[in-house]
């Protein structure tokens, strides 16, 4: 039951205490593991089912329906824009507010956070769900690709509200001190998913509409598992009544907090319709596939660097918060060495063993040799972009949301998307392909730039 009253009396709770006073004076690196190992595993079991979904969709669809899933990320990153813009914004301001010893407002916060991801998780489903085969077709779906990418997204669509509600309660729940328990929310969501996909797919022959009900259905779960925890009275924060209505001061806020990672996803989306449309220009259906397989990898190791970022978060937050600017300054340089590392790591296994991880989620061999080709392409300026993605989540964590998104734009929008529509007029499918590592190097300088003259303190 959602309580009616918040007393002050109630937060001195131990289990409370102790977490604020490890972001205030705990050791950074171990502060850093302790919320970001968490983050790390949940994200990195997210990405592994979407790679084994397309392993299963490989082999029990075809090579076709990887290109149709393929062409359905523009829409799955539109929806998961507006579930960043509210999810992420909320849970930096909840960190930030808890740090300065605002409870009450911290509170409001996630009241509002859960009103607004109900509202745009329908509001986003009903929108598209009449238009979903015009926009299918203009992000460059043909007659062997279509049916495949409506099936999947019809059903995507439906869930959508619970898309919404299960990354914005998970993001408020890391904000606040139980990284645990964000991880265990995620992991059980991707074990849900996980043994249903095959049961679907190959059990009950639903094809690609199976991994769809296997996705919808698991994240159901992980709302059902994140609610209580908001009703627990030892929680940092919980849900009340009467912060269950909206109120435009805190939406503003957390639009403004949000608005780069919404940005970073809505960029996401429009480069990723650029790419698929500059690959079915110039290689085909195949080429769209390939493109599905090489970006399903990266972003494997792209969530790993996002996990070490959602562990800064509440730590940056809460001691700029707190003014304790050694200590901020110290976290985001122990960030920056491990999202480098992990981005390299990626770069090392898609140089030298491209061709074993293509064959994993097709036997289809001209599906295989586009793969290969693009693969050791797509990633070469990998271990650059740690310190890019960390740096623009690093000035949203502290508030400075305009730097942030002047960042996130500068590579999705300024770069990339010019280099995707000239390179391939040079080059053709290679200059597709290399769009990506061109923008990863212009926005690592910019980046660098723009770091060096801004001051934290």
């Amino acid at each position: 039951m959602i309580e009616d009253t918040l007393s002050p009396e109630e937060f001195p709770a131990e289990e409370r205490q102790k977490n604020i006073r490890l972001l205030h004076n705990g050791n950074i690196r171990r502060l850093l593991a302790q919320y970001s190992i968490p983050a790390v595993i949940a994200m990195t079991t997210a990405s592994l089912y979407n790679i084994i979904d397309r392993i299963f969709i490989g082999h029990g669809v075809g090579a076709m329906a990887i290109a149709g899933l393929a062409l359905t990320l523009p829409l799955m990153n539109m929806a998961a824009a507006f579930g960043s813009l509210v999810g992420i914004g909320g849970a930096a301001l909840v960190s930030i507010r808890l740090g300065e010893r605002k409870n009450n407002e911290a509170a409001e916060i996630l009241g509002n956070t859960l009103f607004l991801n109900f509202v745009l998780g329908l509001g986003y489903a009903f929108a598209c769900a009449p238009l979903l085969g015009p926009l299918l077709r203009l992000i460059g779906a043909s007659q062997q690709t279509l049916p495949y990418a409506q099936q999947f997204m019809q059903i995507i669509l439906f869930g959508n509200v619970f898309t919404h509600l299960y990354l914005g309660l998970n993001s408020v729940t890391r904000a606040s001190g139980y990284p645990r328990g964000a991880m265990i929310n995620t992991l059980e969501t991707v074990a849900v998913n996980c043994a249903l996909a095959p049961l679907f797919i190959f059990g009950f022959h639903w094809g690609i509409r199976g991994a769809a009900w296997a996705t919808v259905l698991a994240q159901a779960s992980g709302v059902l598992l994140a609610f209580p925890h908001f009703l627990r009275r030892e929680s940092a924060v919980r849900f009340h009544r009467k912060y269950l209505y909206p109120r435009l001061p805190i939406i503003r806020g957390i639009f403004s907090i949000g608005m780069p990672n919404f940005a970073m996803m809505l960029c996401a989306s429009m480069t990723a319709v650029l790419f698929n449309v500059r690959m079915a220009r110039y290689g085909g259906d195949y080429a769209v596939g390939a493109f599905g397989i090489v970006n399903t990898l990266s972003m494997f190791f792209v969530m790993v660097s996002v996990g070490i970022n959602q562990g800064m978060q509440p730590i940056a937050g809460y001691n700029y918060g707190a003014r304790q600017f050694d200590r901020v300054k110290a976290v985001f340089r122990d960030t920056v060495v491990g999202t480098s590392g992990a981005m390299a790591c990626g770069f090392l296994l898609a140089e030298i063993f491209p061709r074993v991880v293509a064959s994993a989620f097709t036997r289809d061999a001209r599906l295989v040799a586009q793969t290969v080709v693009g693969m050791r392409l797509f990633i070469l300026m990998f271990p650059l972009d740690g310190f890019q993605m960390t740096t623009s989540v690093f000035f949203q964590s502290i508030g400075k949301a305009k730097i942030s998104l002047l960042l996130t734009l500068s590579r999705q929008v300024l770069f990339l998307a010019p280099f995707l529509i000239f390179l391939p007029w040079c080059w053709g499918l290679t200059g597709a392909w290399l769009a990506g590592p061109a923008a990863d190097l212009v926005a690592f300088l910019t980046t660098w730039i723009v770091l060096k003259r801004v001051r934290i303190a």
